[in-house]
């Protein structure tokens, strides 16, 4: 025999479930990832050393930095001698051994530069007074005396030279001007700076205690977080699993209630279809005698010869007998004796229950959960205490005592040397403001004589304006010829003295710190005297040197690095993580809780179900009741016997046989709505019960053997899977709470080394010095003095020019005789001659 196709399709589904449940149920809950950190889980801790800080100076971009490269580029020229390291040992070790052709050597440039402005200002002041003695004699700076051709291009020439080099001086003195403001703007907060500097790391050597204090202060917010953390782990790990556990757990359920609603359908249909089977059967017994009765007399009716047209509904009355017959249908008495009793179970309790201790995991994890809750909030306490051991074994207070006597001591040291310095700008800034106006001035009057001049040569035509107007111009070109050689010595000493000064700073300190020489030489052992050794004094490690120091700062290195202390001390030893968490770990990682201890099916329900896949339900033969049910209850149909007794009724001429059809027709219809009708009503209530358990019996057994399967094994993997959930939720609290510990110490190390016991701001200080000294005033401070030399030096030409100029612009004594052009002959006076009578 072969399975109806719906029974196929059915298995196929069956197994299909079968399969997908099976996976849900050995899938293990432990693959669920952990929740990704939210941003909540980045802490947020207080700056607490930003008061106390060096800033870090740059050089700022300038409209004069091709200025500053090329005053530099000439002091390159000017000083080529690498540092003097013989000399400056010697300097520092044993004063009196210096010689002083040592330092003419070195200072060979410079010397040269001296001998030029020596030279400059005793020659140009000589220079004056020999033309002060000849203009007193008459003898230079008068009037030409001839015209010649080429006196319009010579005066020009000049006319173009002294104008040139009016506007080299012109933006020379502006330079200056410009550089001059700049280094007394630059001076006074350079000079402020350094002792504020020295302050400011004092400051911050001194406060290493205190900054390490409010560092593990800050071990509170971590603390808080954690214990805010703990307050909902137990609801979370609860509901984590109720959760992922849900679905498996209500889908057993479900399918153990679809059996549950199986086992009663079931037996209400069998006990339905047996009580129908018997009623109908005693219905048929009671009816068989009167339909053959029925039939007899209406057989007999129609025999009648009376009875017109009769013959044609004579074989139909004929056959009018009972049809189905329910006695012989199977009987389900045995199976219903199997079931008598059932179900003994309340199912409906037993899944509530099961679904209402599920549903309780959340709450039953928060009272499992509560003691090991404490005792990581008492752990807290103590890891408080942990961590306050890394400000007490902190071990720089004991060691940074050299260097803020340092500090203090070059601080004092260093404000009489300042006050000086400010004191020789006030006087530089007065004297170059001075000498730059007095350019200015001698400026203004080259400007001015050579307006007149021109103006008065434009104006040849009246001699009296052009002789006033001409000598006014030359007259102020003198002026201007004048100042420049009495102030000349003046300007010249102080471009040599701001040279001598600026171009040291450059080519003795600046050039030497940037390509680290300095470095080098104060490393070198030997160089500096016992009073100046800076790794004694500042307490430095005795395998270390000033540039690895500078270099250990600049890259961010702690002070307790660069120290010399007792024993070394490993920052990163008192930061491991595993030092303060390491029995936070081991009470999560030791917690275990029984929270999926859920029963789904009791042994009385498991039992009554395994007797209804035991009765025989799907062993009782129900095609057999179906066909029977194909068969009517009579074999021809009362109600179309009793109509065509009607038709004939009306059809009789003989009044006694119409009435006898007549009342044959109403039997008729009175056994069909009475007994019949009421017999199919039962058969049709029997087809409800055959239809249900037809279709339920081929799959009884699969049916309540997987669910019986599926029960069983959701019952032994819920405490499995719930405890996996746990350790998962567990872990990744565990690493979430760490990743807090990591930030917080983390951020220790950072601050320690980066803020709070960094030795870079010594470094900044140091970086801050050069360019304070280097950028910010030796720039514009050479800047200065090249500036003010340039206006200095073109004031030679200048003296020149004016002095040629000054003929041209006064009325000549003498004309020429040759008639020549207008500029040569101004004006001809007529010749008187006698007449003779």
């Amino acid at each position: 025999l072969t399975e109806p196709p719906g029974s196929l399709l059915a298995a196929k589904a069956m197994r299909a479930a079968g399969l997908l449940l099976a996976w849900a149920l050995l899938c293990p809950a432990g693959t669920q990832q952990c929740h990704l950190t939210s941003p909540s889980g980045v802490l947020r801790f207080t700056d607490t050393h930003a008061e106390i800080r060096v800033p870090a100076l740059h050089r700022v971009p300038s409209s004069l930095d091709p200025l500053y490269g090329l005053v530099r580029h000439c002091l390159d020229l000017i000083q080529q001698n690498p540092l003097p390291t013989e000399l400056l040992r010697a300097a520092l070790n044993d004063p009196g051994s210096v010689r002083t052709l040592q330092v003419v050597q070195y200072e060979l440039g410079y010397v040269v530069c001296a001998a030029v402005a020596l030279l400059f200002t005793v020659a140009v002041p000589v220079a004056g007074m020999c033309f002060c003695y000849c203009r007193s004699r008459r003898q230079c700076g008068g009037r030409l005396r001839a015209h010649r051709r080429s006196l319009g291009c010579r005066r020009h020439c000049l006319l173009a030279c002294l104008s040139l080099t009016s506007l080299v001086i012109l933006i020379s003195v502006i330079c200056a001007f410009v550089t001059s403001q700049r280094v007394k703007g630059q001076m006074e907060p350079g000079l402020g700076a350094v002792p504020a500097t020295l302050r400011t790391l004092r400051q911050h050597i001194t406060n290493v205690p205190q900054g390490v204090q409010m560092v593990v202060d800050q071990f509170e917010v971590p603390r808080q977080q954690i214990i805010s953390d703990l307050g909902g782990l137990s609801r979370s790990v609860g509901l984590s699993i109720h959760e992922q556990l849900k679905a498996m757990t209500y889908a057993a359920l479900a399918d153990l209630q679809d059996r549950a609603g199986d086992l009663q359908t079931s037996l209400h249909h069998l006990q339905i279809l047996d009580k129908t089977v018997r009623v109908l059967a005693a219905a048929r017994a009671e009816l068989e005698p009167a339909l053959r009765e029925r039939r007899r007399r209406v057989v007999a009716l129609l025999d009648d010869p009376r009875c017109t047209s009769c013959a044609s509904v004579l074989g139909r009355a004929q056959s009018l007998e009972l049809g189905a017959d329910y006695s012989k249908v199977p009987s389900v008495e045995k199976v219903l004796k199997a079931l008598a009793g059932l179900p003994r179970s309340d199912f409906a309790e037993m899944i509530r229950q099961g679904n209402g201790t599920f549903n309780s995991i959340p709450e039953l994890a928060v009272e499992r959960m509560a003691q090991v809750i404490q005792d990581l909030r008492d752990e807290m306490a103590r890891m408080t205490e942990k961590v306050q051991s890394i400000a007490d074994s902190f071990p720089l207070p004991d060691y940074t005592q050299p260097v803020s006597e340092a500090l203090v001591k070059a601080e004092d040291r260093s404000q009489p040397y300042l006050r000086e310095v400010e004191r020789f700008e006030r006087y530089r800034w007065i004297a170059g403001t001075v000498l730059c106006s007095i350019i200015l001035l001698i400026l203004t009057c080259n400007v001015t004589g050579m307006a007149l001049g021109a103006y008065g040569l434009s104006k040849r035509e009246d001699p009296s304006d052009y002789e006033r107007r001409g000598e006014a111009g030359a007259k102020f070109l003198l002026v201007g010829v004048g100042l420049a050689f009495l102030f000349s010595w003046l300007l010249i000493l102080l471009v040599f003295a701001t040279f001598l000064v600026g171009g040291n700073i450059q080519t003795l300190v600046c050039r030497n710190w940037v390509n680290q020489e300095i470095y080098k030489f104060i490393d070198t052992p030997g160089n500096l005297p016992p009073s100046m050794n800076l790794t004694h004094q500042l307490n430095l490690r005795r395998d270390s040197n000033l540039s690895a120091v500078y270099r250990e700062c600049k890259s961010g290195a702690g002070l307790w690095e660069v120290l010399q202390l007792k024993r070394s001390y490993d920052l990163d030893e008192h930061l491991k993580a595993p030092k303060y968490t390491a029995d936070f770990q081991k009470r999560l990682g030791d917690f275990t809780a029984r929270l999926g201890d859920v029963r789904l099916l009791r042994n009385e329900g498991r039992q009554d179900l395994e007797t209804f896949a035991r009765s025989g339900v799907d062993e009782v033969d129900y095609r057999r009741f179906q066909e029977e049910m194909k068969n009517p209850v009579v074999q021809t149909s009362l109600s179309g016997l009793a109509r065509s007794l009607e038709v004939l009724q009306k059809m009789q001429r003989n009044s006694t046989v119409a009435e006898r059809l007549a009342t044959e027709a109403r039997a008729l219809w009175q056994m069909q709505n009475s007994t019949v009708q009421s017999q199919e009503a039962l058969v049709a209530k029997l087809g409800e019960s055959v239809q249900f358990l037809s279709r339920l019996a081929p799959h009884l057994q699969e049916r309540v053997k997987t669910t019986l399967a599926t029960t069983a094994s959701v019952e032994a993997r819920l405490p499995v899977q719930a405890q996996q959930i746990l350790r998962q939720e567990i872990g990744c609290f565990t690493r979430k709470e760490l990743r807090y510990f990591a930030q917080y110490l983390n951020w220790v190390g950072q601050t320690l080394r980066e803020d709070v016991a960094s030795c870079q701001p010594l470094a900044t200080a140091l970086d801050n010095g050069r360019v304070i000294l280097c950028d910010r005033i030796a720039d514009p401070w050479n800047a200065f003095w090249f500036s003010l030399g340039c206006c200095t030096f073109f004031l030679i030409p200048n003296i020149i020019f004016a002095v040629r100029l000054t003929k041209h612009f006064r009325p000549i004594r003498n004309r020429l005789i040759s008639t020549g052009s207008e500029e040569t002959c101004p004006f001809h006076i007529p010749r008187v001659t006698a007449l003779k009578l």
